[in-house]
């Protein structure tokens, strides 16, 4: 597979996918060094410093490394799949089991630092899910979602927040499946309205076993049903 000059722009994304090209199709593989700047320039018809940026990229990707004064090496044929890919791409009992961990636990530091403010704020969102029970799934998944956003909120520790929220949009297309799924509101519309009431309660009072507790049950009984199928 030879390189070939790039057209002129955006040079730096070209000269980046025609090198990723010659790792992933095996061209250079695990390994190999990869041609100096001066000729990787000459082949791409591009600046040094645009082979400069496509070979960051490139390391960004997981694809190559540098080694002082060796040069650079070829360390893996597929990139390295970004959090929220790997997310996507997940077993639901995965996600479930690691929103498991992430929740309860924010779950208990919520019920130990809540203010005033965040205990109206879930008093509200729980009020929120409780009419969305009479509205159709997305709008249910929505609210419901909003509820545990808002329990991981009076938690106040921002990475707990940054993490939860790359969960977000993964859950609510997982919830709408498991909803599906498992037919979880043919029966009860509302469903888990008792054990959220019970876990907003908790929070409010600063019983953080009890929050734990509230969640764990929550979730647990839903990975139940995952594993029976």
């Amino acid at each position: 597979m030879s390189l070939g000059a790039l057209r002129p722009s955006p040079l730096v994304e070209q000269a980046t996918i025609q090198l990723r090209e010659q790792i992933t199709s095996g061209e250079w593989a695990v390994g190999t060094k990869l041609p100096g700047e001066t000729t990787l320039s000459k082949s791409l018809g591009v600046g040094r410093s645009t082979v400069r940026e496509a070979l960051r990229a490139l390391a960004g990707a997981g694809l190559v490394r540098a080694r002082q004064g060796s040069g650079v090496f070829v360390i893996a044929t597929a990139p390295e799949e970004d959090w929220s890919t790997q997310l996507r791409q997940a077993a639901i009992t995965d996600v479930y089991e690691v929103r498991m961990l992430v929740e309860v636990e924010a779950a208990q530091l919520a019920a130990r630092r809540r203010t005033d403010e965040d205990i109206a704020a879930l008093r509200e969102a729980l009020a929120v899910r409780r009419t969305a029970g009479d509205a159709g799934d997305a709008a249910f998944v929505e609210a419901d979602i909003a509820l545990h956003e808002a329990v991981v909120a009076a938690a106040h520790n921002p990475v707990l927040t940054g993490l939860f929220t790359q969960f977000v949009p993964v859950l609510k297309q997982r919830l709408l499946d498991l909803i599906e799924l498992l037919h979880l509101r043919s029966e009860d519309a509302h469903h888990g309205e008792e054990g959220h009431a019970a876990l907003v309660n908790a929070v409010a009072r600063g019983d953080a076993e009890a929050a734990g507790a509230a969640l764990r049950e929550e979730l647990e009984g839903t990975l139940a049903l995952l594993h029976s199928l």
